[in-house]
């Protein structure tokens, strides 16, 4: 009988634990979650969205798994009775260049399959969504929203219910290769596994060095911020509205996202996050700051950005900025429109050239494999990451 840890209780975590078991039925599984309930962090501070596979860069990992973790999650969600409402998203035109990105925006989805995705006139996107100005856009109808909190403790609880065992509080805090096993620390706990899966989000480098691996990528964490749609004002939008994606910058920007418990989010922006979990403005980590600050890929990164950090940071400090952005989009917006919302961490993976990884990572170190970049698509993607995660892992071994 072969033995595997998870670490990490979010989507991808609890999605890996319970392949492990569809997988090899007769196996153990144990899944680690440093806090008391699963998808705390990432998983439970997002904005809900199944991405279609739009921007993805064809024959990526992003693109192959997006396109089939959408499809495994609307089954998943079927079968368990999972609110999953498919509502599409339109990308908006403000002007010609953006009109002119969107035609390799329809050619990238058009290689990475996605159906439906069609190019709208200004009359079309009035017709689709009648309080939002633009020139025109590209409509993808499968783009969709989910609570993946609810798909997370669904996941997990599969995973128990074939056998895992789930060990809440329970903070891992060493990881190391012993001959052909590998041995996982999680406070006063000591175990041995034939193999050990990381999925630790926002501490996904830390870990993977503990274990011996490299020092790169590592993680910088950006927070995003999010305001409200005040609830009588929800119908200012039908389905998902974003920006078109801008290369020469590394964020996506403001957009008006509804999720499924019919709350309208705007949102999010882009801050450098002081604490890897400090949800607050002003939460602040001293051992997160310093690595931060020392490590050379950022402050390349720092240089080749800042104008962009600024404006990002104006978003944050000023309601009336980030209602600014919204209102481009939406001109019947106005301020008082907008309550606050949420905020999350986004776990970037950044290379020592400043570069932010754009693909999905994965290494291995002995019998020890570590997930060490996997952000959006990935909650989309989580079903068909973990049977690619497995796959690894038993060539591994």
């Amino acid at each position: 009988m072969l033995r595997f840890a998870v670490v990490g209780g979010g989507i991808l975590g609890a999605a890996v634990a319970r392949q492990l078991l569809l997988t090899d039925p007769g196996a153990s599984v144990t899944l680690f979650e440093k806090e008391a309930d699963f998808a705390l962090h990432q998983t439970g501070r997002n904005s809900g969205v199944v991405h279609a596979g739009l921007y993805y860069t064809p024959g990526s990992l992003k693109a192959q798994l997006c396109r089939r973790g959408g499809g495994m999650l609307r089954d998943f969600c079927v079968e368990h009775d999972i609110a999953y409402r498919m509502c599409g998203k339109v990308l908006v035109a403000l002007d010609e260049q953006d009109r002119a990105r969107l035609a390799g925006i329809a050619d990238r989805a058009q290689k990475n399959g996605v159906p439906g995705v069609r190019h709208l006139s200004s009359g079309q996107l009035r017709d689709l969504e009648p309080h939002v100005a633009g020139i025109g856009g590209l409509h993808s109808p499968t783009t969709a929203i989910v609570d993946f909190v609810a798909v997370t403790r669904r996941l997990a609880a599969d995973a128990e219910a074939r056998g895992a065992v789930l060990r809440r509080g329970s903070r891992v805090t060493g990881l190391r290769n012993r001959g052909s096993e590998a041995i996982l620390t999680a406070g006063a706990y000591e175990g041995a596994f034939d193999q050990i899966i990381v999925c630790a989000g926002l501490q996904a480098d830390r870990l993977a060095m503990a274990a011996g691996d490299g020092t790169d990528p590592r993680v910088v964490p950006f927070r995003g911020e999010y305001y409200r749609l005040r609830a009588e004002k929800r119908d200012l939008v039908r389905g998902l509205v974003y920006p078109v994606p801008d290369p020469r910058f590394p964020f996506l920007g403001v957009h008006l996202t509804p999720r499924v418990d019919g709350e309208v989010l705007i949102g999010p922006n882009a801050v450098l996050a002081l604490s890897r979990e400090g949800y607050r403005r002003f939460d602040v980590s001293g051992r997160d700051l310093w690595d931060i600050v020392r490590y050379q890929g950022f402050r390349r990164f720092a240089r080749a950005n800042w104008r962009t950090g600024l404006a990002e940071v104006r978003g944050s400090v000023s309601k009336a900025a980030f209602a600014a952005a919204a209102r481009r989009y939406v001109p019947q917006l106005v301020d008082d429109d907008m309550i606050p919302g949420p905020a999350g961490i986004r776990a970037q993976a950044m290379d020592r050239a400043g570069t932010l990884l754009d693909d999905f990572c994965i290494t291995t170190q002995g019998r020890i494999l570590s997930v060490r970049n996997a952000p959006s698509p990935a909650a989309t993607s989580a079903l068909a990451i973990a049977e690619h995660v497995v796959g690894v892992a038993a060539g591994e071994r």
